[in-house]
């Protein structure tokens, strides 16, 4: 039988015990309460209490953040770490290995939200305000990494290096004493009669599982299958993962040959055929980078995170429509164009162009490309429709998107388990008590910009947090009921002398001590059956 129940039926038998034992024992309970009690219960049952198992899915930045914080609360829980790969595997690639931890702009409940195309309108409530960028900037400042915000928001380790934030990460884990497992994978997951789990592990082996009984469980796989399938073992519905944050594949042999030109600030527009609703979101401004199969950069890669569902189902296929000169409006633009023709009407359309737009001379060639403008015309023979398509070209160049690429190695996913299925007070699960889960395992993924980081820090600390006083409140439950024993034992001691002492003085009242001793040891024997299960 499990501690738990053991626990609760020595809460039930002592109580009944002690009412029936009369007032007579009530008198002794009060005359005794002050006294000093010794160790004497089981051994076997009293270790119990600190045997409790804490099982964490995943090593990656909710799972390690999540057992570091369930550890600091309750010490005495046990918390192991199941990771298949290499632990904060994703942490070593972010930022271009340089980790962007949060967000620093972005620090207002409401606003920091906005930045999750799923997830904005449940993240508005208490789930950043529990642990919001702020928070988790002060907790690695407190574990001695300096951290500093860029321009952009980006928070990074002023080391600009990922191993700063892998280290200190570790470092603490270890310190507390979490378990780190790899090269394992947990792979079937079902709930016991006593409120439990019986995990599947399966070592590098296929062929090798061992069975673990859990007490926790907390689910911080990131978008894998293995996360997948234990949500579903255990009662959840999976919302279709599909990918995000990814770059536009643009079939134009011509934009290949510029490579590596970079803009600064894009007003970009993705329109898609069919699509029922309005999204905003589909309109971003921010830097944009020319690839070699299309375009990328943080305007693309957010276009793609609000995208991505609808995406998905037009098979990656849409109309990306690029405004070059964002601040500039378009009659300004005309003007500008209108001006460099009258000042430069002897040279070369290829050669000179306006300053004003901060373009490369390779784009630049690309425009007219694209207007058929091209070889050696001069200034003085462009047309005033000419300078309106240029205009036009700049402000609303189109190109027709074939297809999607992986952004780097930060892959991030839209799907996994419904946010309406758990407690984002908790990030308990709705469907089966003790069971959490934190962080990309979720149907919820952030933009680029230190998001997707900021939902495994807050989701692990929450769920962390959550366990942790669960583990506690179950150890002082156990150190009451461990009280209550020592108790009862020592009632059963005073009754035992009281009646020794009556027997020689008084033998007519000795036999009530007798009977009240018998009663009290009874009760310490019914807690060692129940406990050990003997």
């Amino acid at each position: 039988m499990s501690l738990s129940l053991a626990r609760f039926a020595l809460h039930s038998r002592v109580f009944s015990d002690v009412a029936t034992t009369g007032n007579s024992n009530l008198r002794l309970i009060s005359t005794l309460k002050n006294r000093k009690f010794t160790s004497t219960a089981s051994p076997r049952a009293q270790n119990k209490g600190s045997e409790e198992l804490l099982v964490v899915v995943g090593a990656g930045a909710a799972g390690v953040y999540g057992a570091i914080r369930a550890k600091t609360l309750a010490p005495n829980l046990n918390v192991v770490l199941i990771e298949k790969a290499r632990p904060l595997a994703k942490v070593k690639v972010s930022g271009g290995g340089r980790c962007n931890v949060t967000n620093g702009h972005c620090v207002e409940t409401m606003m920091l939200a906005e930045n999750y195309p799923r997830g904005h309108k449940e993240l508005k409530g208490a789930f950043f305000n529990t642990h919001g960028p702020v928070d988790t900037m002060a907790w690695f400042s407190d574990h001695g990494v300096e951290l500093k915000t860029e321009d952009d928001g980006r928070v990074f380790p002023v080391s600009n290096s990922s191993s700063t934030i892998i280290d200190c990460l570790m470092s603490e884990s270890t310190r507390l004493g979490v378990s780190l497992q790899t090269g394992k994978a947990v792979i079937t997951a079902s709930p016991t009669d006593g409120g439990k789990f019986l995990l599947g592990i399966e070592k590098r082996t296929p062929s090798s599982v061992e069975y673990v009984e859990a007490d926790y469980l907390l689910i911080a796989s990131g978008n894998g299958k293995q996360g997948y399938s234990l949500a579903s073992q255990l009662g959840h519905s999976i919302a279709d993962p599909v990918p995000s944050l990814f770059t536009f594949k643009i079939e134009d042999p011509q934009l290949a040959d510029l490579s590596g030109i970079a803009f600064p600030k894009v007003k970009a527009k993705l329109k898609i055929e069919n699509l029922q609703r309005n999204i905003p979101q589909l309109t971003q401004v921010g830097p944009v980078l020319v690839t070699h199969w299309g375009f990328s950069g943080p305007a693309i890669l957010r276009l793609s995170a609000w995208g991505a569902c609808v995406l998905s189902r037009t098979g990656y296929k849409g109309t990306l429509i690029l405004d070059f000169t964002p601040d500039v409006h378009i009659e300004d633009v005309k003007s500008i164009l209108t001006q460099h023709k009258n000042k430069f009407a002897k040279q070369k359309v290829a050669n000179s162009y306006p300053t004003q737009f901060g373009l490369v001379k390779r784009f630049w060639k690309y425009i007219l490309g694209r207007q058929g403008l091209l070889g050696d015309i001069l200034w003085a023979s462009i047309s005033k429709d000419s300078l309106v398509s240029v205009a036009h070209m700049l402000k609303h160049c189109d190109f027709s998107v074939k297809g999607k690429s992986q952004y780097k190695d930060e892959f991030v996913t839209a799907g996994g388990v419904p946010l309406s299925e758990i407690s984002l007070n908790t990030m308990e699960s709705k469907i089966q008590p003790r069971l959490f889960f934190a962080g990309e395992v979720l149907n919820v993924d952030g933009i680029t910009g230190g998001f997707n980081f900021q939902n495994a820090w807050s989701g692990g600390y929450i769920a962390g947090t959550s366990i942790g006083k669960q583990a506690v409140s179950v150890q002082l439950d156990e150190a009451n009921s461990f009280k209550l024993l020592v108790h009862a034992i020592d009632y059963g001691d005073d009754y035992k002398c009281c009646w020794r002492r009556r027997r020689r003085t008084d033998p007519a009242t000795a036999s009530g001590y007798s009977t009240r001793a018998a009663e009290a040891g009874a009760i310490s024997c019914r807690f060692d059956h129940v406990a050990t299960g003997v």
